[in-house]
């Protein structure tokens, strides 16, 4: 959506920057009553704290299933909340943001899961220490049982991402380069989400990885742009094992 970022309280005359507070009451005197003095611009990335700590403080006391559903719901009202263009500005595509979607999935398997396998467990309990601090297990590491969530996990956040690409480029012109790489890169996120996500961790992260050349290519860099075709071209020649 289209804001004025920058407001001036009618009551006492503070001015401040919603992109920075997230909050549309004036610091100063809380009045909701304000004028915004710039431009409409594009602006999504709603400020939102994850925290996973309350969680975490149970995994001695807490069963496992139960620890995954409060995780489950703190992961969804994050990545529900978040979006990726500040101040007209187009972000990246964060590694807190990834390990959120693929915890939200992980912790959705164990839920259903009735005999977790140990490994199972200590791959969920790792996202559950380190999602929220910008850490996520390198693909190696993903148990094979549970590749299928971070597959899922990753094609959406993808999409997502995409979605704000397409938003933010309305007000620019994209070259036929760059437009090629977007549509090609939905195409593998539509063969990625009819599979369920089951495909290897190496293949999602080459997803990711396309997915964030592409964005600096967007930005200026035309040398990121044919970064993400290579890369593109990898999953094709791959066939998404």
């Amino acid at each position: 959506m289209k804001i004025r970022g920058e407001r001036e309280c009618t009551e006492c005359g503070t001015r401040w920057s919603y992109y920075e507070t997230g909050s549309i009451g004036c610091p100063a005197c809380g009045s909701l009553h304000s004028v915004g003095l710039d431009e409409r611009t594009e602006h999504t990335d709603l400020r939102v704290e994850f925290d996973l700590t309350p969680v975490r403080a149970d995994i001695d006391e807490g069963a496992t299933d139960e620890l995954a559903e409060r995780a489950r719901d703190r992961c969804r009202e994050y990545v529900r909340r978040r979006g990726f263009v500040n101040a007209g500005d187009l972000r990246d595509l964060d590694d807190t943001y990834l390990a959120a979607t693929e915890l939200l999935h992980v912790a959705d398997i164990v839920v259903r899961e009735r005999d977790l396998e140990e490994r199972e467990a200590l791959y969920f309990l790792s996202l559950l220490r380190d999602a929220d601090d910008d850490e996520r297990p390198p693909p190696d590491g993903v148990p094979r049982t549970l590749r299928a969530g971070r597959g899922l996990a990753y094609a959406n956040a993808v999409r997502e991402y995409r979605r704000e690409i397409r938003t933010w480029a309305d007000d620019r012109e994209l070259t036929a380069a760059e437009r090629t790489a977007l549509e090609t890169l939905g195409e593998h996120v539509k063969r990625v989400r009819m599979l369920d996500g089951d495909v290897s961790p190496r293949t999602a992260e080459r997803l990711v990885q396309a997915t964030r050349e592409l964005a600096n290519g967007v930005r200026g860099d035309e040398l990121a742009v044919m970064k993400a075709q290579d890369r593109l071209e990898e999953l094709e020649a791959g066939s998404l094992e």
